[in-house]
């Protein structure tokens, strides 16, 4: 045998080794992630006792709600407010973990941040939640208009028809906190969410924006042509620069077990994107609300 062939033979084979191992470890380094969607919890009280966070049916469901997402064991928690917001986050976590951080007499004390987020840091004996939002909202409301507008309307129609009588249960205990949470994390619920805000609204054409809606801004003569792309545009531009949130945080604070509790409605976007990315592998919270 040619020894130059031989050698070159080995050489392969050691390369050939080499990325098959190294293959492996960047499979078992992926960053796991689950991500849970809410009805923000301080807009799901209607000044009724039933309704309120407060009373103490509503809070062993918190706690339940807690204790299963635990059992994820992350290693940071990411929530609804801004990174800009860090210091005041972490002033209130604080007080918090001291006991000296009274929800009920916080403005915001009802909110899933603190409910959940807060509880499940202070259980898990972590230093910090985190925050990965972009300040920048819009409304359902905002289009209003155009071309083929009727098929937008019947997707939010039942999206509208489906998430309101279950938020109307769970306010008037029909149906727990628990089995509400789980029920708007579920497929169907996800991908109605999904293709009111991210693809029904590309049917609209030669429409405009409603005057009144939040975060009003001008189209100009293109843009009304293509007004449902534009109104997707300003919900895809918010959810890209949380998810780019996520990776920095990630990469700062070297998690590999990740939380994130959002708006049901980010969850759909935020979760195509980081399954395109080979470096999170996404973990089901169904499992886990069992």
């Amino acid at each position: 045998m040619n020894p130059s062939i031989k050698i070159s033979q080995i050489i392969i084979a050691i390369l050939f080794a080499f990325q098959s191992s190294f293959g492996v470890a960047q499979q078992n380094e992926k960053i796991e992630i689950m991500l849970v969607g809410f009805a923000h919890l301080s807009q799901m009280q209607n000044g009724t006792e039933a309704a309120s966070m407060f009373n103490p049916k509503k809070q062993q469901e918190l706690e339940k709600l807690t204790f299963k997402i635990a059992q994820f064991q992350p290693d940071a928690i990411i929530v609804e407010l801004t990174p800009q917001e860090q210091e005041w986050v972490d002033s209130l976590y604080q007080l918090y973990k001291n006991d000296k951080l009274d929800l009920k007499k916080f403005e915001y004390g009802a909110g899933e941040t603190y409910q959940i987020g807060f509880r499940l840091a202070n259980q898990l004996h972590l230093d910090h939640v985190y925050g990965i939002d972009f300040n920048s909202s819009t409304s359902q409301n905002l289009l209003n208009e155009g071309d083929h507008f009727e098929y937008f309307q019947e997707q939010l129609k039942k999206l509208q028809q489906t998430a309101k009588p279950l938020g109307k249960q769970e306010m008037e205990n029909y149906l727990s906190l628990y089995d509400f949470t789980k029920k708007i994390n579920e497929p169907e619920m996800l991908d109605l969410s999904y293709r009111a805000v991210f693809n029904y609204p590309a049917y609209v054409q030669n429409g405009d924006f409603d005057k009144e809606g939040i975060n009003y801004r001008e189209l100009n003569s293109e843009e009304k042509r293509y007004a449902g792309a534009e109104y997707i545009s300003l919900f895809f531009d918010r959810n890209i620069k949380i998810y780019s949130n996520i990776l920095n945080i990630q990469l700062k604070t070297g998690s590999k077990r990740i939380y994130v509790m959002m708006g049901q409605a980010h969850i759909g976007i935020l979760k195509d994107l980081l399954e395109d990315n080979p470096n999170y592998e996404i973990v089901d919270a169904l499992a886990y609300l069992d």
